[in-house]
């Protein structure tokens, strides 16, 4: 027999259960009788009644297909729709990422309510896995007979907010099946003032006051993740963007492996806090200077202000991923700057 999981999510607040759990399907699971899933995590399908399709698809697509800035904008996921009982559907449903859309009483909310094995009072979402093919994510959104569109563009917010943080929180799964190098970031608390925790497949190394942790795994003509962590003691006052920006230009000038420049066009920028501390960050795109190889990627530079130490870091990542969608990336290399910390006084 299938292993079966189940999570309902009714409210906001249940979300962080939601993704705990749905982490642990990732492995597949000994389904013997089920065909192994095909596709990837990113491409939804959307089963639904044609009548009801055609009634939520103009704000449930929008809101499931969101998208975010890296090099341009991207979008996480992508749906496609399923007719119930068609000959697409039988093979579409193969597929990795489910979304089943109905009433208890309609015939393809039968197998995937089974795995849900409890009595549910709809509107309700719920999270299954191994419906159809193994290693398969469903989402079962279960609603009530003759409200069903009112009920579905109620839950449309709740359900692509939950898409966003599984798929956040299996990137994360994803980078630290390495072991997080716990032992590297003690020792950068107790010798350097920082730390910062990066998976242990990253390579480390200081010059002058500038350290460098670097992933160019499997092939770095193909993907390379790196940050630069680096301090002024004394904070510079009045400092501005130009004064960050010009700072990066020195480090990568100096300490990175190929020089880049940076296209001021694309832009996201704002303040916040992080574990306590005030920073600034500025993302924007990096490339090749004229006439090179033509490289790019995205970077988020940030200052992080630590004023018990009477400093300001500079924390640098950047990633080059040619040919690839980069959110994944670039969530895995925000998990890691969310982890830097102060140490010491």
């Amino acid at each position: 027999m299938c292993s079966r999981v189940h999570v309902a999510v009714r409210d906001r607040k249940y979300r962080v259960g939601f993704l705990a759990a749905l982490v642990t399907m990732l492995p597949v699971t000994a389904c013997e009788n089920l065909p192994l899933t095909l596709g990837d995590f990113n491409s939804i399908i959307a089963t639904a009644s044609p009548a009801l399709w055609d009634e939520v698809q103009g704000d449930l697509v929008p809101a499931l297909e969101r998208t975010v800035f890296t090099v341009r904008d991207e979008k996480i996921f992508t749906v496609t729709p399923g007719e119930p009982g068609s000959e697409t559907w039988f093979k579409l449903r193969r597929l990795k990422q489910q979304l089943v859309i109905g009433t208890e009483a309609d015939s393809w909310m039968a197998a995937p309510l089974a795995k849900v094995g409890e009595p549910v009072a709809p509107p309700h979402i719920a999270h299954v896995e191994d419906v159809w093919a193994r290693g398969q994510v469903v989402t079962v959104v279960v609603l009530e007979e003759g409200s069903e569109v009112e009920g579905l563009r109620e839950l449309t917010p709740q359900l692509a907010d939950t898409y966003v943080d599984w798929f956040r929180s299996r990137s994360v799964a994803r980078m630290f099946i390495t072991d997080p190098d716990t032992v590297l970031a003690r020792e950068l608390g107790e010798n350097h003032g920082f730390s910062l925790v990066v998976p242990s497949v990253y390579r480390y190394e200081v010059t002058d006051s500038v350290h460098i942790f670097r992933n160019d795994n499997p092939d770095p003509s193909e993907l390379i993740r790196q940050f630069a962590v680096t301090w002024q003691s004394p904070a510079q006052a009045d400092f501005a963007t130009e004064d960050l920006l010009a700072w990066r230009a020195s480090v990568v000038d100096r300490y990175y492996n190929y020089p880049q420049v940076v296209d001021t066009e694309l832009v996201v920028e704002g303040s916040a806090t992080l574990n306590g501390l005030q920073t600034y960050a500025y993302q924007a795109v990096w490339e090749n200077p004229p006439g090179a190889y033509p490289a790019a990627g995205p970077f988020i530079v940030r200052a992080i202000e630590c004023p018990r130490q009477g400093r300001r870091y500079l924390v640098d990542a950047w990633l080059y991923a040619p040919g690839r969608d980069k959110y994944e990336y670039m969530v895995q290399l925000d998990e890691i700057a969310q982890s830097f910390r102060c140490t010491g006084s």
